[in-house]
């Protein structure tokens, strides 16, 4: 989006402002702006509102940053590749932890359906012992019959 040039000459403040966002040189500055500030930048103010950023422009570009070391870049991508590992442990877990839930919810809701649909159904069904299977009877008497099938 291109800024709207102010109407009439530009202040100081909106000059510094200019040359605090966008350095010295008066080309880094947007074209809608670039008229006015050169206007505001022939008098004294202007001249040193603009010194000050061209001072702080000769310093950022002086400004080196050392490439890291093999020690560091081995550090760095390890610590990574440790990050990515327990991300993904932890979202199995989550992912556990959800499916656990999700499966208990399902029994409390065919619990309470059961309940709520027949709570006083007789039971006709045969109680099975502590040696009784489905498959029969599995006490020490049993048919060797039943067991033959």
């Amino acid at each position: 989006m291109a800024e709207k040039p102010l109407e009439g000459p530009m202040d100081a403040g909106r000059f510094a402002a200019l040359a605090d966002a966008y350095g010295g040189a008066l080309h880094r500055w947007p074209a809608a702006e670039q008229a006015t500030a050169m206007l505001f930048a022939d008098t004294d103010e202007g001249r040193a509102i603009l010194r000050r950023a061209e001072w702080l422009d000769a310093m950022l570009d002086r400004h080196r940053v050392e490439t890291p070391s093999p020690a560091l870049h081995r550090a760095i991508v390890a610590r990574a590749a440790t990050e990515v590992r327990q991300e993904r442990r932890r979202r199995f877990w989550w992912l556990g932890f959800g499916l656990a839930g999700v499966g208990l919810a399902g029994a409390v809701a065919g619990l309470a359906l059961v309940t709520v649909v027949a709570p006083n159904a007789p039971s006709d069904h045969y109680v099975m012992d502590a040696n009784a299977t489905s498959f029969g009877d599995a006490g020490p008497d049993a048919d060797q019959a039943e067991e033959d099938l």
